[in-house]
């Protein structure tokens, strides 16, 4: 399986929110926008693993500034790391009235997505990925810290077998 560039699977998709997408003071609920974060994410995983994926986490959502009605949201989403049968995927939000004006970021979050084969429904395989800038190798760089994270607090990894945050559960 050959690597696979970051710009290979980016995925950029645009929303407006509408009153029926908002709350009674006006402002995007945070679930709707996990929502079109977890689709983008979804679509950019996809393309990247070139088969089907399942969300397996979300972490570190931030609300960063509020999304009110009629704002246009940009989503974007990119890999920064393959493992060995799962992605993380890097979305950005970015926020804009309907003339391009008051542009802004207003959330991020890590995605996790893991590839299923079509027929057994089971894990399978990834590409790797090939970071080529300075930002995506320290994106890339930073999933493997983030991965362990996730599978020390979810319980799946013991913090003294984490190599890559050991230093942060050293008993001193």
């Amino acid at each position: 399986m050959k690597k696979k560039k970051v710009s290979e699977s980016r995925t950029v998709m645009t929303e407006m929110a509408m009153p029926n997408d908002t709350n009674p003071l006006g402002n995007l609920m945070g679930g709707n926008l996990m929502r079109w974060m977890d689709i983008a994410a979804g679509i950019c995983a996809g393309k990247h693993c070139e088969a089907y994926v399942v969300t397996a986490s979300v972490d570190h959502v931030s609300f960063q500034n509020p999304i009110r009605v009629g704002d246009v949201i940009t989503l974007e989403a990119t890999v920064t790391r393959a493992f060995n049968t799962s992605v993380e995927i890097y979305v950005e939000v970015f926020t804009a009235d309907i003339k391009g004006g008051s542009n802004r970021r207003s959330n991020h979050a890590y995605f996790t997505f893991v590839a299923i084969d079509d027929e057994k429904k089971k894990p399978i395989k990834v590409p790797q990925l090939l970071p080529l800038t300075r930002e995506e190798q320290t994106l890339y760089e930073g999933a493997a810290r983030r991965r362990e994270l996730r599978l020390v607090l979810s319980g799946r990894m013991k913090p003294e077998q984490a190599s890559e945050i050991k230093s942060f559960f050293a008993q001193h």
